[in-house]
């Protein structure tokens, strides 16, 4: 296995309150999904007016209002700093296989990638949709996304391509075993 560092280009500033740019649900629509059943009654017996307003826009109202309920609808990691990044390198955006990310060179975090390391990256933890900031979305990217931000000076990216998916999970779960990086390890314990 040979890794390569690839350049991460950020995007300048963060993104904050990603989760308020859901627009494609209502409240009703969302309280329609099970993951959000448990919130059903409360939200009618006390917000039954904002029913069919789109979702972030009410959860963004009761973060305004210091009403810690929005937090109900999004998972440990769907309110925080996030920023955007991608690669841009030609040479690995269709390629596949295994991916670290470093900071101050010391491996925080293994990732297996059996699609493209463009969608993987550059759409994944790259940039945070607001999908992902909600308890049926991706907590694993917004955790990531977030401890990258806060490193942005100091970590570099690796890439190892594979072709094979059985090599990307065997190689992977190797990896993340014998290394046990942080940010694995923390992933795991949510």
């Amino acid at each position: 296995m040979v890794f390569r560092m690839v350049p991460l280009h950020f995007k300048e500033g963060f993104d904050q309150n990603v989760f308020a740019q859901k627009k494609d649900k209502t409240v009703r629509e969302t309280l329609s999904n099970p993951k959000y059943i448990r919130l059903s009654q409360k939200i009618i017996r006390n917000y039954s007016a904002s029913l069919d307003q789109p979702v972030g826009d009410f959860l963004f109202q009761l973060k305004k209002e210091n009403n810690p309920f929005y937090k109900e609808f999004l998972n440990q990691n769907g309110d925080k700093t996030y920023c955007v990044f991608s690669i841009d390198d030609q040479r690995y955006l269709d390629a596949r296989g295994l991916y670290c990310y470093l900071v101050d060179e010391k491996i925080k975090y293994i990732g297996r990638c059996p699609d493209s390391f463009r969608k993987r990256i550059n759409q994944g933890y790259g940039k945070i949709h607001p999908k992902n900031c909600f308890i049926d979305g991706q907590a694993s990217n917004c955790h990531i996304n977030f401890l990258i931000a806060h490193n942005m000076d100091r970590i570099s990216l690796y890439i190892c391509t594979l072709d094979d998916e059985k090599e990307i999970e065997y190689l992977g779960n190797y990896l993340i075993t014998k290394q046990k990086p942080e940010w694995n390890v923390s992933l795991q314990i949510e």
